[in-house]
């Protein structure tokens, strides 16, 4: 969008106007308009409130300029540039000349959100054919004005030129002029023999101004007359506000306070003076009625007391019949605590109304949700609320909830003064929606000549996400419990949810320690005995290819050092990892030396910024594996800060090294959670190999690996 739609933009929403679609495609003015939606996503939804015409376009404006307007976001996972190169390819023009609108709910259509590793695999296909599309029409006005059928065209930087006579061109800027074609996504797409920008390796977008600090986060937001807000919150989930007393908040010049029935903020022109103020308020709350006897430890047995019947998953075979073959059965429970999403980030909004009328700056997975939400708190029309998602430093799915965009909007019509809400280290901590508890109980059985005879697995809490099992097994069945979302006191005592690859770091950590198990008790190798019970060729060929790179061999390391072997599947992607540690048996503190992942995406649409996707998620996956737990007893939370909650430190961080198996697919999986499943099961494994110490339990803290190694 070139500056001059933009003001004119900002100018229709200061003076009030709501845009409606057709009114947004006016104020585009000319230029081609491809229009197109989430393709898969939304064709597997059956809700009327889901847009059917589209949900995301692009433009190609008379200054030859290229705009993608989507309701995604970018929040390090690297979008802003993959997006940008399908669509530069569909379209041929260079890279530099894509302009990207993210998250902008007046200037965007509705998108669902931004998890689940969804917009490469779901939003791609149809932009890069809304790109073609866009070519298609753009060709088809060449061939006018130059007088060539379309099949003697050639494009090239967005320049339409005859093949037979360079000179005879004209450019995408010149074809749009005096111009407005609005079109839906049809036309197909390049094969990947013909990508000039997929498929190599490109520099992030954003990375110059984040690394300078130049990248604007909600954080940054200032406003003429901008107050801080910070909220009251109670000591512990489930407590309620009996009373306050804010008459201490005097003695904080320029303080002052707001309320409504139980919200109450303390507000300031400067933010430390309203964390002051804020120390000033005496509240009493009424006792959270959550049992003190769930605590992290006595959890396991509260959420199987609480589970009811399981639902099939899967199911082939006779469990019977395979347990009947059996020579040795098995049988295991996994525990998994809970875990928070720690983000570099806390959440932070800025709120601002005008002619009742809210524009709100939020650090969001979910802008359209947070619109709908804030306009409820507010009771106004959701066409009245305009969220703008500047970057957002990390959600890993915690940030799919908007309570501080919704506090500040709350603050701000309080007010009538702009109001930024930053929760603290403690707020984000207390108010997150922490990955669920979890146990997973697995009976299976091995026959005499070392197969596996049956696979009889049962998740509670962690939900179905990589719970299937992909191994050649004949009789199995897998059943999932609850499924983890949520926070009702009759299972979890605070609100759960996503966290990167939701439930499948838990399922993949059970099913592959099981494998490892039996793998052992066969007298097998781990990789040989995974590969005896796959026929999945791309399960096949990321385990080879991530053997071969590592050099794996069955010989065993020095004393203390161990190697493990962990495979998965999250969104699409196939991903075999290997670690070696190195175990101090006096203290059972754990370091990881090495880890490798091989990964099968399909089509890899930027290496560089796919391997860097699996390193951030090889370094994270260090945490749940070793040391991220919530601690709490009853509703209140034990861990406010990273003096207790340890996440993974540069120290900590090994030799990574990344595999991409291309196995000459046209469609691209999701990139930026798979490399993360593999962690916990991979380096329970590796401590395993090292120590013969097996971990049911993650994180495999110091103290658990010494008390497992006791009398070994």
């Amino acid at each position: 969008m070139s500056d001059r739609h933009l003001k004119q933009d900002l100018a229709g929403f200061e003076a009030g106007l709501s845009l409606s679609r057709r009114e947004l495609l006016k104020l585009l003015g000319g230029g081609i308009i491809v229009m197109f939606t989430g393709g898969e996503l939304l064709a597997q939804r059956d809700e009327p409130e889901l847009p059917t015409d589209f949900n995301a376009f692009l433009r190609i404006g008379e200054d030859g300029k290229v705009t993608l307007f989507t309701g995604k976001i970018e929040m390090g996972q690297g979008v802003v540039t993959s997006l940008a190169q399908m669509l530069a390819d569909e379209l041929d023009v260079a890279l530099d000349s894509v302009q990207m609108v993210m998250g902008d709910t007046d200037l965007c259509p509705f998108d669902e959100g931004t998890w689940g590793s969804m917009t490469t695999r779901f939003f791609g296909p149809p932009l890069r054919a809304a790109g073609a599309e866009a070519r298609a029409v753009l060709l088809a006005l060449a061939a006018e004005r130059l007088g060539r059928p379309v099949g003697q065209l050639e494009v090239e930087d967005g320049v339409v030129f005859d093949r037979a006579s360079r000179s005879t061109r004209v450019s995408y800027a010149e074809l749009a002029k005096g111009k407005q074609i609005v079109r839906h996504a049809k036309a197909d797409v390049k094969a990947p023999a013909a990508f000039r920008v997929m498929g190599k390796p490109a520099t992030r977008r954003d990375a110059l101004a984040k690394v300078t600090g130049a990248a604007q986060y909600s954080g940054d937001i200032r406003l003429p007359g901008m107050l801080y807000a910070k909220v009251v919150s109670p000591p512990a989930h489930g407590a309620t506000l009996k009373s306050v007393d804010v008459s201490g908040v005097s003695e904080v010049e320029g303080a002052q306070v707001v309320r409504d029935g139980d919200f109450v903020a303390v507000l300031h022109e400067h933010p430390d003076q309203a964390e002051r103020a804020l120390s000033k308020v005496k509240a009493e709350f009424e006792p959270s009625p959550l049992s003190p006897t769930v605590d992290d430890v006595t959890i396991f047995d509260h959420l199987l007391s609480v589970a009811e019947g399981g639902e099939d998953v899967e199911r082939e075979g006779d469990l019977k019949a395979g347990e009947a073959r059996s020579s040795e059965v098995f049988e295991k429970t996994y525990l998994n605590s809970y875990v928070a999403h720690a983000p570099i980030e806390p959440h932070t909004a800025v709120a601002q109304i005008e002619n009742g009328k809210a524009r709100v700056w939020a650090s969001t997975q979910s802008p359209f949700g947070a619109k709908e939400e804030v306009a409820e708190a507010l009771g106004i029309p959701p066409e009245n609320v305009r969220v703008i998602t500047p970057f957002v430093g990390g959600g890993f799915g915690g940030k799919s909830r908007n309570l501080q965009a919704v506090a500040a909007a709350r603050a701000a019509k309080l007010t009538g003064r702009p109001v930024q809400v930053a929760w603290s280290r403690a707020e984000e901590f207390f108010d997150d929606s922490f990955r669920p508890a979890a146990i997973v109980k697995i009976r299976a059985g091995l026959t005499s000549d070392g197969r596996i005879a049956f696979w009889d697995y049962h998740v509670y809490y962690a939900g179905s996400r990589g719970a299937e099992q992909f191994y050649d097994i004949a009789d199995y069945a897998t059943v999932e419990h609850g499924s983890g979302w949520g926070g009702e006191p009759r299972s979890h005592p605070f609100a759960t949810g996503a966290w990167r690859a939701p439930g499948n770091n838990t399922n993949t950590f059970a099913r592959e320690s099981q494998i490892e198990v039996m793998a052992a008790k066969a007298g097998a190798d781990p990789v040989e005995f995974r590969l005896k019970h796959l026929r999945d060729e791309k399960m096949r060929g990321v385990l080879t290819a991530a053997a071969k790179q590592f050099g794996w061999t069955s010989a065993k390391l020095s004393p203390g050092r161990g190697c493990g072997v962990a495979l998965g599947i999250d969104s699409g992607t196939y991903v075999a990892t290997i670690a070696e540690v190195e175990v101090d048996r006096g203290t059972g503190a754990v370091e990881v030396k090495r880890v490798v992942a091989a990964q099968n995406m399909g089509l890899v649409i930027n290496p560089e910024g796919a391997k860097i996707q699996m390193e951030g998620c090889i370094t994270m996956g260090l945490g749940y594996a070793l040391t991220e737990e919530m601690h709490f007893k009853g509703g209140e939370i034990l861990d406010r800060n990273f003096g207790t909650y340890k996440i993974p430190r540069f120290s900590w961080v090994p030799q990574i090294e990344t595999v991409l198996v291309e196995d000459g697919s046209d469609r691209a999986e999701g990139g930026g959670e798979p490399a993360i499943i593999t962690m916990g099961g991979a380096v329970a494994n590796a401590i395993c190999a090292a120590t013969g110490a097996r971990l049911l339990q993650l994180p495999m803290t110091p103290n658990r690996v010494a008390e497992a190694l006791k009398g070994r």
